[in-house]
C-alpha cells in the first residue's frame, strides 16, 4: 500500500527518531576510534558489519570505502547517491567526554564521524520504506577527504557513479555556527577550489654584517610576497573571490648574524573560477621567478592541485531547499553564503548533479560551538535527528518527485 507524502514524511521522522539513540551510539563509536586518511580499515569494517546486520548489500571500494544500496520495491525509478566521508584528523582531542578519541593524536575533529553515522541512518531508515520507493538509493561511505587527491576520485575511478549515473548526489557536512534541527545551503558556486604553493626562494648566504657579499634570499621573499598579494589585489577581478595565503616561511640554518642560502615558503590558493586558476598558477610562478632573478637569486614554485570548486546545481539545490523546508520548518532552513574553504565532493558535482549542504550541530547553551578542525569541536547529538531523516526524505523526493 503506497503512503500519501505527509503519511511518508511522517514514517521517516518517526524512523530516524527510533533509531536516534542507536545512531548516536555508533557515531560515539567511530568518535572513539578515529583513524587517518586511507587507513580508515576499522571503521569501514565497523559499518559493513551494521550494514550487513541491516540486511543492506553493499561492497569495498577505494579500497577502505564502502559503496552500499537500497533498491526500491514500488517501480521503476531514477538512482540517486548520497555520500558520507570516513577519515579524521591528526590532531590531539582535548574534549572530556565518554566518547573521546582513544587513538592519541588522531581525532573526529571535523565532524566525519556524524557523517557517516547520519549516512547510515539514512540507510536504515530507506530500507525499512523501500517498499514506497522507485528507483534505487547509492550510499557512498568515502575515505580520504581531509588529503590530497581526495578520496572522491578514487570513488568516482572505482565506478561509484556508473552503473547506472546517478540523477543526482546529495552531501552534507557539520557547520557548528548553526544551530542543531537547521540546515543551510546555497545554490550555485559554494566552495572554492584548492591548491598547495611549495617556494623556494635560492641566494647566497654568508655573514650579516657583510650583505654585499650575499644575494639575501629572505629580502627576496619579502618582496615576493608582497608582490604576488597584488596578483589577488590587482589582477583578480574583484567578482571572483580569490585567496593567496602563504601560512609557513622557514629558512635554513639560523642566527641573529647569518643570512640564509634559502627560504621555503607553503602556501594556498583557493578561487572560485577554474580558468583563472589556471592563469594565476602561471602568473605566480613568473613573478616568484622574475623578482627572485633581478635580485640575483632563483625561485622554484611546486603546485599541486588540491580540489576543484564546488557547484551546486542551482536548479537541484533549489528543489531541495523546498524539501528540507517541508521536513524541518521555514526557521531551521537558511541559504548561505559562499565559502573559500575547499572539500573534494567538489569532484562529484563536475560529474553528476549535485546538492552539497551544511547540517547545524551547534549549541549556545551548552557551550557546543567550537570550530571544526579545533581540539574540542563537538555536536550537539540531536543533529543526527536531521542527519539521518533528513536526508532520507531528501532522496525519497528525488525518487518520487514530489510536487
Amino acid at each position: 500500500m503506497s503512503l500519501s507524502q505527509d503519511d511518508l514524511k511522517k514514517a521517516i521522522q518517526q524512523s530516524a527518531a527510533d533509531r536516534h539513540a542507536a545512531i548516536v551510539a555508533v557515531r560515539r563509536h567511530l568518535h572513539a576510534y578515529p583513524e587517518l586518511s586511507y587507513e580508515e580499515y576499522e571503521t569501514q569494517k565497523y559499518l559493513a558489519s551494521q550494514l550487513k546486520t541491516a540486511g543492506i548489500a553493499y561492497r569495498e571500494i577505494a579500497t577502505t570505502g564502502l559503496l552500499a544500496e537500497v533498491k526500491g520495491e514500488a517501480g521503476d525509478g531514477p538512482t540517486i547517491a548520497l555520500r558520507a566521508d570516513m577519515d579524521a584528523l591528526p590532531i590531539l582531542e582535548a574534549n572530556e567526554v565518554p566518547y573521546c578519541s582513544r587513538n592519541e593524536g588522531i581525532m573526529h575533529a571535523c565532524g566525519h564521524d556524524v557523517h557517516s553515522s547520519s549516512l547510515l541512518g539514512t540507510a536504515l531508515i530507506l530500507n525499512e520504506m523501500k517498499t514506497h520507493l522507485r528507483g534505487s538509493v547509492r550510499f557512498l561511505f568515502q575515505p580520504g577527504e581531509e588529503k590530497a587527491p581526495g578520496g572522491a576520485t578514487y570513488m568516482i575511478r572505482d565506478g561509484a557513479l556508473k552503473n547506472p549515473p546517478p540523477k543526482a548526489i546529495l552531501g552534507q557536512h557539520v557547520h557548528p555556527p548553526l544551530a542543531a534541527g537547521k540546515v543551510g545551503m546555497r545554490p550555485g558556486i559554494y566552495m572554492a577550489s584548492t591548491d598547495e604553493l611549495f617556494l623556494t626562494i635560492t641566494g647566497k648566504g654568508g655573514h650579516g654584517a657583510l650583505p654585499h657579499n650575499t644575494v639575501d634570499p629572505i629580502v627576496i621573499t619579502a618582496q615576493v610576497i608582497t608582490a604576488l598579494q597584488q596578483l589577488v589585489s590587482r589582477n583578480a577581478d574583484p567578482t571572483t573571490p580569490t585567496v593567496l595565503t602563504f601560512g609557513q616561511i622557514n629558512s635554513t640554518g639560523g642566527a641573529t648574524n647569518i643570512i640564509p642560502n634559502e627560504v621555503k615558503l607553503k602556501g594556498t590558493l583557493r578561487t572560485l573560477d577554474e580558468a583563472w586558476r589556471k592563469d594565476l598558477h602561471q602568473r605566480i610562478a613568473n613573478v616568484a621567478a622574475g623578482i627572485a632573478k633581478a635580485l640575483g637569486g632563483k625561485a622554484e614554485l611546486k603546485i599541486i592541485n588540491g580540489y576543484p570548486f564546488l557547484r551546486n546545481d542551482e536548479q537541484l539545490t533549489r528543489e531541495i531547499f523546498a524539501s528540507a523546508v517541508d521536513y524541518l520548518g521555514e526557521d531551521n532552513v537558511v541559504e548561505l553564503p559562499i565559502r573559500m574553504t575547499g572539500e573534494d565532493f567538489a569532484y562529484y558535482s563536475h560529474v553528476v548533479p549535485a546538492c552539497f549542504y551544511r547540517l547545524g550541530v551547534g549549541n549556545e547553551a551548552r557551550g557546543i560551538n567550537s570550530p571544526v578542525h579545533t581540539d574540542t569541536f563537538d555536536v550537539d547529538e540531536k543533529s543526527l535527528l536531521a542527519g539521518s531523516g533528513l536526508m532520507a526524505w531528501l532522496a525519497t523526493g528525488m525518487l518520487n518527485v514530489r510536487s
